[in-house]
């Protein structure tokens, strides 16, 4: 089983020990997206929407989810962060429907990645979008998630080449 590094010799999972690893710069974008109905896109883009401004929450849930990766993913490392930045963006989608990009920016200087962080303040920010405009439509399609970039780390730097749908 030595070659599989998430597990102990019992075939059992753990976290694996990162401590002889050098520290180095990493970094991590993920992406993520949730398709709204055009009223919650008019109601959030003119903020009218009764619990608040959502883009504005959203964000601040992305940070915090960020920050506290390590306490919901069993595995993952408590890692101090160095910066945390979550962008949005729209498009017009198909009968009348609008899609809100977002994308999640992590950064650290550690001996681990921050790829899951990344990924986890997106999929946070989704989450956090449908929960404050769900009482006007439950419809929304939240995804696909997926990491855009990273660097740093013994494996290096990865770029998605593909395009994603």
């Amino acid at each position: 089983m030595s070659e599989f590094t998430h597990f102990n010799d019992e075939g059992r999972a753990k976290m694996v020990d990162v401590s002889d690893k050098p520290e180095t710069t990493r970094t991590a974008l993920a992406h993520s997206s949730i398709t709204v109905s055009d009223e919650i896109y008019q109601k959030i883009t003119n903020h009218e929407m009764k619990k608040g401004d959502v883009l504005a929450v959203a964000q601040v849930a992305a940070v915090m989810a960020a920050k506290k990766t390590w306490d919901i993913i069993p595995m993952c490392h408590p890692i101090p962060l160095t910066g945390v930045n979550i962008s949005f963006s729209w498009e017009k989608g198909q009968n009348e429907s609008h899609q809100l990009h977002i994308a999640a920016a992590v950064k650290t200087k550690g001996n681990t990645g921050v790829e899951m962080e990344a990924l986890t303040a997106a999929t946070a920010c989704a989450l956090t979008v449908y929960d404050m405009c769900k009482a006007v439509d439950k419809g929304m399609i939240i995804g696909p998630t997926y990491l855009v970039e990273k660097t740093g780390g013994k494996n290096g730097d990865f770029k998605r080449t593909e395009q994603v749908k």
